[in-house]
């Protein structure tokens, strides 16, 4: 680990950096300059191609390559030199604009043509477009994929275990028993439909001057249909236009998105939690990895912490998405800058995402059920077909059905044959009372085998 790593602030850029590159690329100061850069050259190529037609008709072909090869990838950009501007300007887009401007002008472009650059534009203009392209790309590249293999696993693990019945534990108690499988395709149910709310989320951009309403723009061209140029340019990024807007994109989209994060997280956590649980009762082994310690001390350890890294970086990228999405949609009258620094902080939450996914891929991949150890419970647990029995006595109108089972079953243990002492005793026809008699907390699964096949078209 370099000194640069042992040295980082936050363990996203020191302990954590080697699993995060892809998250760097696109949220750190870099990747923002970087989409800034492309924003800026999109910007005056559009022009170019409309109302500066005349003007840049004559642009020189060096310069049109840069503008058209940083617009559809802007990594050749020099952010080293573009942070030195700032240190003089003191305003990261500006600083952007004026190294745009040298390299132009480096191939030719003349003094009028540079005038075209970040033309009628304010700062938001190209920060609210950058951050979207961000998140966009986030989104598309990292979440929803890392989303979806989650979802994989956890469907591939619900059709092997399918029919491995364990007993539930609502309340923490002994209750009425499902298969592995069923609660492990409930989680991947939940787990799509939380992924497909994150997709629908609609990015909004907008690119209309100081406070929203095309001022310098009309000042400047008032022939232009300004709204429908500015709404086909947004588009041409891959992103919905917003037309109300104040001097900012309003940001409420950014806290849809992030609450649709959250609650994909929040199912995790409950499944960091359970499995937690399932490995502590013993249901789920763990495979040792050579090399790894598990106790500083108790050499006999392999303790789950994929799930426990998981639960606590989805804790606490949730904890910044809340925030994000309670203060980025509030700005005072047409702006205020509190939001400039809170968005420099959206990558911290997705990075602590990414990470608490790779945690739990990790993890999912370790796992091996112990069918003994879930037979035990079972077979300890023969009180749980008190609800069989107590309903199909009231089927057949059995007054005081629940009562009944209540005084035999509550607070005092059950076994194979106190259970089936208690069903002979019935005043069940004897079809009925064979039925129950075949039945075990083993085979008292209704459905579950067929529901953990979920979209496996058995």
């Amino acid at each position: 680990m370099t000194a640069l790593h042992t040295d980082a602030l936050s363990p996203l850029d020191g302990r954590y950096a080697g699993k995060l590159a892809a998250v760097r690329r696109l949220f750190s100061e870099a990747g923002l300059m970087r989409e800034r850069v492309r924003v800026e050259c999109a910007w005056v190529r559009a022009l170019a191609a409309g109302p500066a037609a005349a003007a840049l008709g004559k642009m020189p072909r060096a310069a049109l390559d840069l503008l058209a090869g940083l617009a559809a990838d802007p990594h050749g950009t020099d952010v080293a030199a573009i942070k030195r501007i700032e240190t003089r300007t003191n305003h990261d887009v500006k600083a952007v604009e004026l190294w745009l401007r040298g390299e132009l002008e480096a191939r030719g472009a003349a003094a009028a043509e540079l005038e075209w650059l970040h033309f009628a534009c304010t700062s938001e203009d190209i920060n609210n477009l950058a951050y979207a392209l961000m998140l966009k790309s986030a989104r598309a590249t990292l979440l929803l994929p890392q989303l979806r293999t989650l979802g994989g696993l956890l469907d591939s693990l619900a059709r092997r275990h399918a029919a491995a019945p364990m007993l539930s534990r609502t309340h923490g108690q002994s209750a009425t028993p499902t298969t592995v499988g069923k609660e492990l395709a409930n989680v991947a149910a939940r787990l799509e439909s939380q992924r497909d709310g994150l997709e629908r989320v609609a990015i909004l951009g907008k690119m209309n001057g100081a406070v929203g309403n095309f001022n310098a723009h009309l000042a400047a061209l008032p022939q232009i249909d300004w709204q429908s140029f500015s709404r086909g340019f947004v588009e041409s990024l891959g992103i919905v236009s917003n037309a109300h807007t104040t001097q900012i994109e309003p940001h409420d989209w950014i806290a849809e998105y992030c609450h649709a994060l959250m609650r994909a997280n929040t199912v995790l956590i409950d499944l960091a939690r359970d499995l937690w649980s399932y490995i502590s009762l013993g249901y789920f082994k763990q495979r040792a990895v050579p090399g790894e310690v598990g106790s500083s001390t108790m050499p006999h350890k392999v303790n789950p912490i994929d799930f426990e890294n998981a639960e606590g970086n989805l804790g606490l990228a949730n904890a910044l998405l809340g925030y994000f999405a309670d203060k980025l949609p509030v700005s005072r009258m047409q702006r205020d800058l509190t939001d400039s620094t809170v968005l420099r902080n959206l990558g911290v939450a997705i990075g602590h995402s990414v990470l608490a996914y790779d945690s739990l891929d990790a993890g999912l991949g370790k796992i091996e059920l112990d069918p003994a150890r879930l037979s035990e419970d079972l077979e300890r647990a023969w009180e749980v077909l008190g609800e069989a029995v107590q309903t199909v006595m009231r089927a057949h109108g059995i007054a005081g059905a629940y009562d009944r089972l209540k005084s035999f079953t509550r607070g005092r243990p059950i076994d194979r044959a106190a259970m089936r002492e208690f069903i002979a005793s019935l005043e069940l026809p004897q079809a009925e009372k064979d039925r129950l008699l075949a039945l075990e907390p083993a085979t008292y699964v209704g459905l579950a085998p067929t529901l953990a096949l979920r979209g496996s078209g058995d």
